[in-house]
């Protein structure tokens, strides 16, 4: 199991959490079985940037990006260097330590979960 460290966010978990990941699941389905709602309007078919994540640590143990992924994520809000989607992010075996970005391009969510 892999270790991934959620950094508090306002909303989805105020916190923050620690969550244990099967490696090769998506880093989604990760955040998502481990209580974190994190939004995925295109159900993770690499079609929006509602999951995009900033990895703070461990980003050079993932495998790098696809040419789709980075052309998505050039619509991000508050891109960094390290940004990805976390639909397509691999966990492999190195720790994450991950941050939600505050906002994302879909302003209303069609349903909230706690």
């Amino acid at each position: 199991m892999t270790r991934i460290i959620v950094l508090p966010h306002t909303s989805l978990c105020p916190q923050g959490a620690v969550i244990e990941a099967e490696a090769g699941a998506s880093l989604c389905d990760a955040l998502l079985a481990g209580g974190v709602w994190i939004e995925h309007a295109c159900e993770q078919s690499c079609a929006c940037t509602t999951c995009h994540i900033i990895v703070r640590e461990g980003f050079a143990s993932l495998p790098e990006a696809s040419e789709m992924e980075e052309d998505l994520l050039d619509r991000a809000w508050g891109l960094t260097p390290c940004s990805r989607l976390s639909c397509q992010v691999v966990v492999g075996d190195a720790p994450l330590v991950v941050e939600i970005p505050r906002y994302t391009i879909n302003l209303a969510r069609e349903e909230k979960h706690e």
